[in-house]
């Protein structure tokens, strides 16, 4: 299947085979992808490199059926070994741009980051991407002091390439850090060590969409009444020239006259419609 456009992505699960005793890594993964994960990580710390192989092939082949891309955590060769989509490091890991210049412009590389100015740092040095956390107490990150939502609020109104929330996330606090600003949300133990993973991406994202309905909501501007040549039309448009615009005017010869009073073509840009509006539209067609 062909790769979707990744930076689509909306929930990122990572591997953490602890948590999951008895059960397959690829049967694991494979139902957090059926139940909407659309970025899969192979985040083994432990592992030996035999071990990591083998789960990277094995991943490798089951993102690749499913078009959802393949991240390796820090270990470049790996993900070269087996075809993987990106890598994903620490800040104490390889530089950036060492990693870019082994893994190729096409890679996608992740940068983990727990301060604005680690995100901003890892944009200027051309990163795909950035995890915001540890948001809450982790145990895949011990000993890391939690970020907190005030992070992902700087992220949020600061940062411009694709982030993920990461860290303690589950399904009774996702709803905090999308509120926060949040659009992506990457969880490890909540999926994996459910025994239903499909069951939790599913509801993951769920919220995800939910918020970002809500936001579209909030930002979207009110709908006004005008009067538009006899007949009432309710827009969005705020001005005489967004309303040409949504009319599919634009570009004809017009002659617009707002509440009584003819508004100069170069003026449409700045004349402000208000709820009552009285517009005439009078469009002229050549001939002869």
């Amino acid at each position: 299947m062909e790769r979707r456009n990744w930076r689509d992505f909306k929930l990122y699960a990572i591997t953490a085979a602890n948590y999951h005793p008895g059960r397959g890594l690829p049967e694991v993964m494979e139902q957090a992808i059926l139940g909407g994960a659309d970025i899969v990580q192979l985040r083994a710390k432990d592992a030996s490199k035999e071990e990591l192989l083998r789960d990277a092939r094995a991943l490798r082949e089951l993102t690749a059926r499913y078009g959802v891309p393949f991240i390796v955590n820090d270990h470049l060769d790996v993900a070269l070994e087996v075809g993987a989509d990106g890598a994903h490091f620490g800040q104490d890991d390889m530089p950036l741009a060492e990693a870019r210049r082994l893994l190729g412009p096409d890679a996608i590389i992740g940068i983990s980051t727990h301060s604005l100015e680690q995100a901003l740092a890892a944009e200027r040095g051309g990163a795909d991407y950035i995890g915001v956390g540890p948001v809450f107490p982790t145990g895949t990150k011990p000993g890391r002091a939690a970020v907190t939502t005030a992070y992902v609020r700087e992220a949020a109104a600061n940062v411009s390439i694709p982030w993920v929330a990461i860290g303690g996330i589950t399904l009774a606090n996702a709803d905090e850090v999308l509120a926060a600003g949040a659009t992506r949300i990457c969880a490890v133990s909540a999926i994996v060590g459910d025994a239903r993973p499909a069951d939790v991406c599913r509801a993951f994202r769920a919220r995800i969409d939910a918020a970002a309905e809500r936001a579209a909501e909030i930002s979207a501007p009110a709908a006004i009444a005008v009067v538009v040549n006899g007949r009432r039309e309710e827009t969005a448009a705020r001005t005489v020239a967004e309303l040409v615009e949504a009319l599919g005017l634009a570009g004809k010869s017009l002659v617009v006259e707002l509440n009584g009073v003819i508004v100069a073509r170069e003026a449409w840009e700045t004349a402000s419609l208000a709820d009552g509006a009285a517009l005439e539209l009078v469009h002229f067609v050549g001939g002869g």
